[in-house]
């Protein structure tokens, strides 16, 4: 894997923990009010500083896992199961 590869591959794994770290730990806002610029339902702290260094942390530990999988001959289309018949 490139560095390119990398970067691009790390991009999509943090926006992907992003989404699914997004609803953890978010409290809705029972009684809104929109006058002073609050809907019911919007959430009362979305933490979102918290919320990007875990997923930020989540995304590395993905990247990992996934760098060592590609570096790796386990999965390989070279040799093993998923190689080409040779001529």
């Amino acid at each position: 894997m490139t560095w390119f590869t990398g970067v691009v591959v790390y991009l999509l794994i943090w926006w992907m923990a992003l989404f699914a770290i997004l609803p953890f730990g978010t409290r809705p806002d029972a009684e809104g009010d929109p006058d002073a610029g609050g809907w019911r339902g919007a959430p009362v702290a979305a933490n979102l500083g918290r919320k990007a260094i875990a997923t930020t942390i989540l995304a590395a530990v993905i990247w990992v896992g996934i760098w060592a999988l590609v570096r790796s001959d386990w999965l390989s289309f070279r040799s093993g199961v998923f190689s080409l018949p040779g001529p």
